[in-house]
C-alpha cells in the first residue's frame, strides 16, 4: 500500500484522481486559487502544482536547439514558454493553504534539487516526475531520496529508461512507486492513447500504475481504469477562455465532474473476480430453465420425450437430468406443468 497524503492507494482502492493545475492559472493567483476550488467541486482527489522557473528548467538562449517545433508551442523559445507558464514560488504556500481548506491533497512535480528542497519545507506528501524529467536520474535519485511517493510519468521513455528510473528510487531505499502511461504529445491523439500499456507496467514492474492523460475527452481514463489504473491525472482549468499554454487540452469542472463520475461507474462496473451470485441474480434463477411434465403421464408409464421438456420458469428439477429420466417408469400420477424430481422415477 502507498499513503499519498489521507489517500490509501493500493490494487483494490478506486482511482486516485489528479487535477493538474499546471499554468491555468494566466499569471493570477486568485485565478490559481478558484481553480483549486472548482476541482474539488469537480471531484478530484487532489491538485498538483509544477515547481519550477524559467531559469531552473532551460536556459535563457535563442540557439536555434532551445526553440520549439513540432507542437502546439512551435516557434517559442523554451525559456519564453515557461517564464509564462511557471507557478510562482510565494505562491505556494498559500495555494497549499487553500488546497487543505477544501480538503485536497496538494503536491507537485519539481525540475531541479532546488525545487525539491523547496517542497520539503511545504511539506508535499508526493512527489510526480514529469515525462521530459524521466531521463533526469540525478533529479529523480534526489526526489526519491526524501522518502515520499514518487509518481512517474512514462510519455518518452523506452523500456531501459524506465527500468532505470525505478532502479535508481530503489537505490535510496524508496519502493513506493507508480508509474503513469502517458502519452507525450499536446493534445495527444486517441489512438496514441495505448491503454493496454497500464497492465503491461504493472505486470512487468510489479507496481501500481495509472494514467497521465492529454487526450481531449473522458474516453481514455475511463477505459484506463478497465486496465487497473490507480492514478488518473488531467489537466485542470477554470475556463479555457482565459488562455494560456495548456487551455487547449484542458478540461474544465464540468468536463472534469462528467469524468470523475464515469470512472466511478467504471469501476463500480468491473466489480471483482467471484463466481458467487448476487440475491438479485439469485432471484433471477426463477426465469431460468427446468424440467416440467408437458403431457399428462400415468403411473407405471415409460417416460418419453414428449413427456417432459426443458421450459421456464426454473423451480423444477435441473435441465441437466433430462436424458437420465427418458425411459425410467414414473412411479406418481402426473398432469401437464406438475414440477418433477429424480426419486419420482425407476
Amino acid at each position: 500500500m502507498i499513503k499519498i497524503g489521507n489517500y490509501s492507494l493500493d490494487k483494490n482502492s478506486p482511482a486516485f484522481i489528479i487535477a493538474e493545475l499546471s499554468a491555468n492559472h494566466n499569471g493570477s493567483i486568485d485565478i490559481a486559487k478558484e481553480t483549486i476550488r472548482a476541482a474539488k467541486r469537480a471531484g478530484a482527489n487532489a491538485i498538483k502544482f509544477q515547481t519550477y522557473t524559467a531559469d531552473t528548467i532551460t536556459l535563457n538562449c535563442k540557439k536555434e536547439d532551445f526553440k520549439i517545433h513540432g507542437t502546439i508551442w512551435d516557434g517559442k523559445y523554451l525559456h519564453d514558454l515557461y517564464k509564462e507558464a511557471y507557478t510562482p514560488w510565494e505562491w505556494h504556500a498559500e495555494l497549499f493553504k487553500t488546497a487543505e481548506e477544501e480538503g485536497l491533497i496538494c503536491f507537485s512535480s519539481p525540475f531541479d534539487n532546488t525545487s525539491v528542497d523547496f517542497l520539503e519545507k511545504l511539506g508535499v506528501p508526493a512527489y510526480k516526475i514529469a515525462s521530459f524529467e524521466i531521463t533526469d536520474i540525478p533529479l529523480i535519485c534526489y526526489t526519491a531520496s526524501k522518502g515520499k511517493p514518487i509518481i512517474i510519468s512514462t510519455g518518452i521513455a523506452e523500456y531501459d529508461d524506465i527500468k532505470l528510473a525505478i532502479e535508481t528510487c530503489l537505490e535510496v531505499g524508496n519502493h513506493q512507486i507508480v508509474l503513469l502511461k502517458c502519452t507525450s504529445s499536446y493534445p495527444a491523439p486517441i489512438e496514441e492513447a495505448n491503454m493496454i500499456m497500464v497492465k503491461k507496467l504493472a505486470d512487468e514492474f510489479n507496481l501500481l500504475t495509472g494514467l497521465s492523460d492529454h487526450t481531449i475527452g473522458s474516453i481514455v481514463p475511463i477505459v484506463s481504469v478497465c486496465f487497473g489504473a490507480k492514478i488518473i491525472e488531467k489537466h485542470f482549468i477554470l475556463d479555457r477562455s482565459i488562455g494560456g499554454p495548456d487551455a487547449s487540452f484542458s478540461m474544465n469542472e464540468s468536463e472534469f465532474k462528467e469524468m470523475v463520475n464515469a470512472v466511478r461507474q467504471a469501476e463500480l462496473a468491473i466489480g471483482k473476480v467471484s463466481f458467487e451470485l448476487t440475491e438479485k441474480q439469485v432471484a433471477g434463477k426463477v426465469f431460468a430453465k427446468s424440467l416440467y411434465i408437458a403431457k399428462d403421464l400415468n403411473i407405471g408409464e415409460t417416460v418419453l420425450n414428449e413427456h417432459i421438456r426443458s421450459v421456464r420458469p426454473g423451480y423444477s428439477l435441473h435441465p441437466k437430468y433430462l436424458k437420465e429420466l427418458i425411459g425410467k417408469k414414473s412411479l406418481k400420477q402426473f398432469t401437464i406443468g406438475d414440477r418433477i424430481k429424480k426419486e419420482d422415477f425407476e
